[in-house]
């Protein structure tokens, strides 16, 4: 399953709606408010990389007050263990 987390910058005030928006979608895992040089992580799950370019981008980067996006796509073969 594909995996990517999202750094997303947002116009000031707008980031609990957009958190609130973004909670809505099914391929979104998480999503956290953060403090630092961006303002939300977002990590996106999904069955297949159509799905993933699709989420992110004609669903995540097109909610109204996103002015940027850092996306890092996962290396599944790469290391790494998934805790809850």
């Amino acid at each position: 399953m594909p995996t990517a987390y999202i750094l997303a910058n947002c116009t000031l005030g707008s980031e609990e709606r957009i958190i609130n928006e973004l909670t809505k979608l099914t391929d979104v895992k998480e999503v956290r408010g953060t403090y630092g040089v961006h303002d939300i992580f977002v990590k996106v799950r999904t069955n297949d990389t159509e799905s993933m370019n699709n989420t992110i981008t004609n669903r995540i980067r097109k909610i109204p007050g996103i002015t940027s996006t850092v996306t890092l796509v996962v290396i599944e073969e790469q290391g790494g263990k998934e805790t809850l």
